[in-house]
């Protein structure tokens, strides 16, 4: 089941956001001693990640874990790794324990093992809040990706894969299908018009090769899509 929830600005959708994520955390620290919360990088959640920061909640208990990153050092401004130290793990979030996505190597197929190894104990995530592209791309599932047909396998037991694809500028490591759709809470943000109109398309494609963010809007259980323009 799909929900759309529509906000008049990005700060109340960034606001909105932030208050839905750390209500389910709570819900799940009730129950567990630790919580999962998977979240994406680039430049469309830097605002609820903020606003997520300055949540009142147990942090401690939180890992935190991105959905895909670039196969860039923390030291590159395009490390998302980067991004959620800047924009997440201050403020009240400076406690969370923030899990590795990337390590020192030539090839991200290098440390992809000691990587899954790693993050395997923490997955399927708790929370998980995605982005997507005008493409129609989710996490690094891009369309024309060259490891695309295996990140989308539902029935693979890979947690990772790296990807490399023509629209993205680095190679990439990120969450499988599976990995994301297990997630006990789902969140796509999306912000702009013409984001929009990706996910109308989207929701009209029924080829995941296509439109891979299908993989988790094609749920059966719910997923709440949060859009501003």
């Amino acid at each position: 089941m799909k929900t759309i929830r529509e906000y008049s600005d990005r700060t109340l959708q960034a606001q909105a956001l932030s208050s839905d994520v750390v209500t389910q955390l709570q819900m799940v620290l009730k129950t567990k001693e630790r919580a999962t919360l998977a979240v994406p990088g680039g430049s469309t959640p830097v605002a609820f990640l903020q606003a997520l920061s300055k949540q009142t909640l147990e942090w401690h208990r939180v890992d935190v874990l991105l959905t895909d990153e670039r196969f860039v050092p923390e030291s590159s401004p395009r490390s998302n790794t980067r991004l959620l130290r800047e924009n997440l793990l201050i403020n009240n979030a400076c406690t969370a324990n923030l899990l590795p996505f990337y390590l020192p190597g030539d090839e991200p197929e290098d440390i992809l093992d000691e990587l899954a190894d790693t993050v395997a104990p923490y997955l399927p995530a708790d929370v998980c809040v995605l982005g997507m592209g005008t493409d129609m791309h989710t996490a690094s599932l891009f369309p024309g990706a060259d490891r695309l047909d295996e990140a989308l396998d539902l029935n693979s037991s890979l947690l990772l894969l790296p990807l490399r694809a023509p629209g993205a500028f680095e190679s990439r490591i990120t969450l499988t299908a599976p990995v994301l759709r297990a997630s006990r809470f789902l969140h796509l943000l999306i912000c702009g018009t013409e984001k929009w109109h990706a996910l109308e398309t989207a929701l009209q494609e029924h080829d995941w090769r296509v439109a891979p963010v299908k993989a988790v809007l094609d749920l059966s259980n719910s997923i709440l899509i949060h859009y501003a323009n």
